[in-house]
């Protein structure tokens, strides 16, 4: 690196570094709307509850992420987060301090590694153009603080797949409850006991909730099938109400509504299988084509010739 270069990039670092006290000290006008959902009740999303097996350095590095995100949500501005899945977050029961200290954790991994790939290269006497780290710092990072939204929304889809399965048998218990003459108060609770699955204990924590604070089931459920973005449970509650205002009978539709549930995730289960099958034709249509190429391919050249 030239004299001229080395002092292009210590000015450069000088303004950038000049630039983000200016705005970190700026006043700027918050979003009303951003900060009165962080205010409200519904916003809190509990805590991902820790395994009894886990020791105490995990339980540390857990509380130093959420003080990450809770120093990040005070010092950014909201715009920087762009868009937060609340609802994939809710499922995963991961509160938004992890979540936002995930994101600049992954960050500052994108922002280190290029450095330090360039550090080893000069080592071995194969030195890198300032540009290519910096650029590439840059680029990584930007590229890894979308990372934990990825890894939650793909997350988030396969708890609600399995999700819908528990469901799916839920809604078979409280059928059967029905059948058996108990009340839609009763043959909720019941089945919400009978499973060991979060998702049984999910349902059982918010029907006690609502037995708490003297609500109606459906209504919590309603409010459940909403934080968590599952409208399979939306219809659960749906039917429930319509037994607790009329007294109607509700056995067959909850059979029915528990046997389209499963031809739902049969269909697409189904659809998964075909779209890998497919897939498969691709590579062996790639080796015939290979396979005709080196048999067509001697007769080919002793015609040229």
């Amino acid at each position: 690196m030239t004299g001229l270069q080395l002092a292009i990039a210590c000015g450069a670092l000088m303004g950038l570094g000049v630039a983000l006290l200016v705005w970190r000290f700026a006043p700027s006008d918050p979003d009303l709307v951003d900060a009165l959902e962080r205010l409200s009740p519904d916003h809190v999303v509990p805590r991902r509850a820790t395994a009894t097996t886990d020791n105490a350095a995990g339980t540390e590095s857990a509380s130093a992420v959420d003080q990450l995100g809770v120093w990040a949500i005070k010092t950014f501005p909201a715009g920087a987060w762009s868009h937060t899945p609340r609802k994939d977050l809710a499922i995963l029961q991961i509160s938004e301090t992890t979540f936002y200290g995930e994101k600049v954790v992954w960050a500052l991994l994108g922002l280190a590694m290029p450095p330090l790939l360039a550090g080893f290269f000069g080592l071995i006497g194969l030195p890198l153009p300032f540009a290519i780290p910096t650029i590439g710092s840059l680029a990584l990072a930007a590229l890894f603080w979308f990372m934990p939204n990825y890894n939650v929304v793909d997350d988030a889809k396969k708890a609600r797949i399995e999700f819908n399965r528990a469901l799916g048998a839920y809604i078979d218990m409280v059928a059967t409850g029905v059948r058996d003459g108990h009340s839609g108060h009763v043959a909720l609770s019941t089945a919400a006991e009978v499973g060991d699955k979060w998702v049984f204990r999910r349902i059982e924590t918010e029907l006690r909730r609502a037995r708490y604070m003297t609500r109606a089931p459906w209504d919590s459920l309603h409010g459940l099938a909403d934080e968590l973005g599952v409208p399979e449970l939306d219809d659960l509650a749906d039917i429930m109400q319509q037994s607790g205002k009329d007294g109607a009978q509700i056995y067959e539709n909850l059979r029915a509504r528990a046997t389209a549930m499963r031809s739902a995730m049969l269909s697409a289960e189904l659809g998964k299988a075909n779209s890998a099958s497919e897939r498969m034709y691709i590579p062996a249509s790639l080796l015939g084509i290979v396979f005709m190429a080196i048999l067509v391919a001697p007769s080919m050249l002793r015609f040229a010739t």
